[in-house]
């Protein structure tokens, strides 16, 4: 388990300062964005020897405090937000009042404790998130500042939430950037196999500690209920279907069959034991491989679905990656375009931060018009309230999902 400071923060007048350079854009700062990259910051000699994950004081140029901040040398995010009192102590109480926030959103919105509890700079804690299954939580601290804190934030949520099994999610690419390890561990109570979450009508089973991410996409919940109201009578095709999300919440809602493609058999294994446990075990199938010769096999069988959803993996996770990413969504498009029957729905779904809303759509009505199709748009959804955006980081409004009517 990680080890952590002592449960009481330095006062500001001990806290190390960081200054940014005088070209960086300090309104921007002022309101409210919640990083700040290595290029805006002053690298000196007495920056350099700030240990990953400290609390520090961010200056502007002019040397006039911005706020409390956390700082990680290692990490191309060098500063990230922590709060605009200097004076804050990141004692558990600190914890404590961000996840009392959190949480009472949280419990406005749903009925029953499955929900993600903390999204990260959405709910002033960046870096961290917190997917809560019943008496379970995920933790995924994916910030050294976080990380060095963990068992105080652990602490913390355990008070506010009264949560009995805590696991400690290390996996990722994000905790790669900022230098961290990758041993996951259960960290309070016990985590073993897998359990039911029912959403939208439909019994998912996650598994939290051998799945993907925290074992469940609770970020799809409302694109899943927009999806159901389209399928009553359908036979649909969800391709990327990871545990049966579009496909079990489309037979909730009267899909007459469904048909699950993923590359990994042991979320197909589970999407499986989800139709059983939701009652669809005699409508649901699943072929595992990969998505686009699956595709490409189905348009060679003649077969054509009334509702076809394709949600892949994050194609573009970076500037870098985002022509290679709109061309991978294109051809999803393309190819799903062709599976639809005439008059039905193809819904494509993005969680790059890199694609915005614009090129995504874009891309994906290139692909349906190479796939030969035209094509209404009808609805744009994007993440459940559960994960919420911070106003001032796009990045934080990832998901996209698209829903068309095809001719």
């Amino acid at each position: 388990m990680t080890g952590s400071p002592s449960s009481v923060s330095p006062s500001s007048a001990t806290l190390p300062v960081v200054r940014l350079k005088p070209k960086a854009d300090v309104l921007r700062i002022r309101r409210g964005a919640p990083w700040v990259y290595a290029d805006d910051i002053v690298t000196d000699r007495r920056t350099k020897n700030i240990e990953p994950g400290a609390v520090a004081i961010l200056h502007d140029p002019e040397r006039q405090e911005l706020g409390l901040v956390a700082f990680n040398g290692k990490s191309k995010i060098m500063v990230r937000m922590l709060d605009a009192d200097v004076d804050a102590v990141l004692d558990q109480a600190w914890f404590e009042a961000k996840f009392t926030r959190a949480l009472a959103m949280r419990e406005r919105l749903y009925d029953a404790p499955f929900y993600r509890l903390i999204h990260a700079e959405g709910d002033g804690l960046p870096g961290v998130v917190v997917d809560r299954f019943g008496d379970t939580c995920v933790v995924q601290a994916n910030a050294a500042w976080a990380d060095l804190r963990f068992d105080m934030l652990v602490d913390a949520l355990v008070a506010v939430t009264g949560v009995a099994h805590v696991y400690k999610n290390a996996s990722g690419r994000t905790r790669e950037l900022e230098g961290l390890d990758a041993q996951s561990a259960v960290v309070r109570g016990s985590v073993d196999g897998s359990l039911p979450v029912v959403m939208n009508g439909a019994t998912y089973i996650a598994d939290l500690a051998g799945g993907q991410k925290t074992g469940l996409f609770y970020d799809q919940r409302p694109n899943h209920a927009f999806a159901a109201n389209l399928a009553q009578g359908a036979r649909v095709l969800d391709v990327f279907s990871h545990v049966g999300g579009f496909g079990l919440a489309a037979l909730a809602g009267g899909a007459v069959s469904a048909v699950a493609v993923d590359g990994s058999q042991p979320a197909l294994d589970l999407a499986v034991e989800g139709a059983a446990a939701s009652g669809f075990a005699d409508k649901f199938e699943t072929r595992k491989g990969d998505a686009f010769k699956t595709m490409e096999a189905l348009q060679g069988e003649g077969a054509l679905f009334d509702l076809v959803v394709a949600d892949p993996p994050a194609f573009a996770p970076s500037k870098q990656a985002l022509q290679n990413g709109l061309t991978a969504y294109a051809r999803v498009a393309s190819m799903a375009a062709k599976l639809v029957a005439p008059g039905g729905y193809l819904v494509v779904c993005s969680c790059s931060h890199a694609a915005d809303i614009s090129k995504f759509r874009q891309a994906s009505l290139r692909g349906i018009s190479r796939g030969g199709r035209q094509a209404q748009l009808i609805h744009t959804g994007g993440a459940g309230p559960d994960h919420p955006m911070h106003a001032a980081l796009a990045e934080s409004g990832y998901l996209k999902a698209l829903f068309f009517r095809l001719d």
